[in-house]
């Protein structure tokens, strides 16, 4: 509803009040919630389908975190024009090799990508071209980039999200649970459109272009020694308490993995440091720890004092030690004691892609992960002379797996922090003749003259 005009001022404006905010309409589904799909028969009929449909296809998995120690795909969401939307149920099929063939080398459109490639992956689907709508509205540096969010913001629907957090695990699915699930991939073409445009129309559709083909091929990292992200670690003292954590925690991973259901549901991280400080030796004071209560910690108390014991009989030089040392530099923290240079290096180049961020409008952390940043920093190239250092920072960027377009707008700056943290200037970042550009695919495309410092401000 629209206020009614206030008079006119003495300027004869007329001065209109706001209309009234009117609610979101609600998605819901255009075509109605199709049935299950989890026969041979049916998958092949909606196969058939997918093939003779049009444009890119729209695909969603839900896994069963929190409840399931796996994290395979419990349901997969389909839509391509055409086709329809398919709610596929993997479970009674080994792989999806018909969807697959089916789909061919249509673009995949996800939201979140990295999160749902590796049980797609699982079951035969592979990716050969993608648009990542998380991934997109990042690089367009929306502030909240849920994809509720942006059909909110984008496409002025509301998504529902009071199924979120379901065991998907669970056998049948309520039809609630499929219709929430069928709708994450309802609009999910549309708003593809809406964030290309806007990527071209921003100067950023080649950036995203190589961030999709970087994701396409994303693989999980492989967590070593996975126990010290135990909550609450940080309260342990003592190698043998550390010692006890580690047997805890890898006897529950093992007791999950068999049995299928997250570790957490079976003791929780503060059960596992609280047995492990105070180390008991009877089921009586096990289950009187605090923490080991309910059916996971009574049923396998036999296997949490076996591991405490092992523990404790374990020799000195087998027992963890507190700090590790990875491949990667030292925590920041400690530059400033260790090298103080590394340390004005950091700080000088983390306020320069800082601004660089800033003026082109994109995440810091999607400009260059700060992971990246520190490894340039703390293991710069040896040369000094600012061609060959530039060239040299592009290959180690290129290395690091940073893309092109990151190269591009931050090789010259992270240059020129190695320079001027060593020479004890900070040089004013603007552009001089014949100062040398990052080029991604090459060395810098023009030497300095003699009154240049032989680096660029990086931007493009």
């Amino acid at each position: 509803m629209t206020k009614q005009p206030t008079e006119k001022s003495t300027d004869e404006t007329t001065d209109q009040a706001a209309p009234e905010e009117q609610p979101v309409e609600l998605l819901t589904l255009a075509g109605g919630l199709p049935p299950v799909i989890d026969t041979p028969e049916a998958l092949a009929a909606y196969c058939d389908l997918v093939a003779a449909g049009t444009g890119p296809v729209a695909i969603d998995a839900e896994r069963a975190s929190g409840y399931r120690y796996s994290n395979r795909a419990y349901l997969i969401q389909v839509k391509r024009a055409g086709a329809g939307i398919g709610l596929i149920d993997p479970i009674p099929f080994g792989e999806l090799s018909p969807l697959a063939e089916a789909i061919g080398d249509a673009e995949w459109i996800l939201h979140a990508a990295t999160q749902d490639l590796p049980c797609l992956a699982e079951v035969g689907l592979r990716p050969v071209a993608l648009f990542d709508t998380e991934l997109a509205g990042r690089l367009l540096n929306y502030p909240r980039v849920g994809l509720a969010t942006l059909v909110e913001t984008l496409l002025e629907r509301r998504l529902r999200k009071e199924h979120s957090a379901v065991d998907w695990s669970t056998r049948p699915l309520p039809e609630p649970w499929l219709e929430y699930a069928a709708l994450d991939v309802e609009v999910l073409v549309e708003l593809r459109d809406l964030l290309a445009a806007q990527l071209e129309e921003a100067g950023k559709a080649d950036w995203a272009r190589q961030e999709f083909e970087h994701v396409r091929g994303f693989e999980p990292a492989i967590r070593v020694d996975a126990w010290r992200r135990t909550s609450g670690l940080h309260k342990v003292r003592g190698r043998r308490t550390l010692g006890a954590v580690r047997a805890l925690w890898e006897t529950r991973d093992a007791i999950a993995r068999e049995r299928d259901v997250t570790p957490g549901r079976l003791i929780p991280d503060a059960a596992i440091v609280a047995a492990a400080t105070a180390m008991p030796t009877s089921r009586g004071a096990l289950l009187g720890t605090s923490g080991f209560h309910g059916r996971g910690a009574a049923r396998h108390s036999r296997e949490w004092l076996a591991a405490l014991q092992a523990a404790a009989e374990l020799p000195e030089n087998e027992l963890p030690t507190r700090v590790t040392h990875g491949d990667g530099p030292p925590a920041p923290r400690t530059w400033a004691d260790k090298d103080p240079v590394a340390a004005r290096r950091l700080e000088l180049a983390r306020a320069a892609v800082s601004a660089l961020a800033e003026e082109h409008s994109v995440p810091l952390e999607n400009l260059l992960t700060p992971d990246t940043l520190r490894r340039v920093m703390w293991s710069p190239p040896g040369t000094r002379d600012p061609v060959d250092l530039l060239e040299a920072v592009i290959d180690q960027l290129r290395a690091l797996g940073a893309r092109s377009w990151q190269i591009g707008l931050t090789a010259s700056a992270l240059s020129r922090a190695v320079l001027e943290a060593e020479d004890g200037t900070a040089r004013p970042r603007r552009r001089r003749q014949g100062v040398a550009e990052a080029d991604p695919d090459g060395a810098p495309d023009a030497e300095p003259d003699a009154t240049s410092d032989g680096v660029s401000d990086g931007a493009t």
